[in-house]
């Protein structure tokens, strides 16, 4: 069509969030939860499976000697260093331990990088209050946040609600 006709289309280009060559590509659901549950393995991995014997080693009934405080002491060096490394990826690049494994990231919604204190206060801390005020008997309407927290991830932006409280996205690194 001639560029002078006032009636033609308009001519525009459309970019589509799924292009895997865009910046602000979407993370899958799947690979969100893969990072979850990597997440969890790890952290159980090098805390609690190690707490956990130490457990039921310091509760077998007979005198502790002095292999049975190892396991304590592996998971509180396991407890450190999953801090100092979830902090350590957080802070300069958005990624805990599993994200890093799979290749995504949190980002603000504008693309720009999310700070170490919005990912900590406003995506972990407050989401873990707000799901804590479910353990209370005349508050178990708000159980529902959480159920709802997860159930968001099928929205068309697949952010959840912790993602909107932060003003984040989760995008292929």
């Amino acid at each position: 069509m001639d560029a002078s006709n006032p009636y033609a289309p308009p001519q525009a280009t459309v970019r589509d969030i799924t292009d895997p060559s865009d910046p602000f590509a979407l993370a899958e659901r799947a690979t969100r939860l893969g990072a979850a549950i990597l997440d969890g393995l790890i952290l159980g991995a090098m805390v609690y499976l190690p707490l956990t014997l130490a457990f039921v080693t310091l509760q077998s009934g007979s005198q502790p000697s002095g292999l049975s405080y190892v396991p304590l002491i592996v998971g509180f060096i396991g407890c450190v260093a999953w801090i100092w490394l979830t902090t350590l990826y957080v802070s300069r690049n958005g990624q805990t331990i599993g994200k890093k494994i799979v290749a995504i990231k949190v980002v603000r919604t504008d693309g720009s990088p999310a700070s170490l204190g919005r990912i900590f206060w406003l995506r972990n801390v407050v989401n873990l209050l707000i799901s804590a005020l479910s353990l209370v008997p005349i508050l178990a309407i708000v159980s529902l946040y959480g159920l709802a927290d997860v159930l968001f991830i099928f929205s068309e932006r697949r952010r959840t609600l912790h993602d909107r409280i932060a003003d984040t996205i989760v995008v292929k690194a």
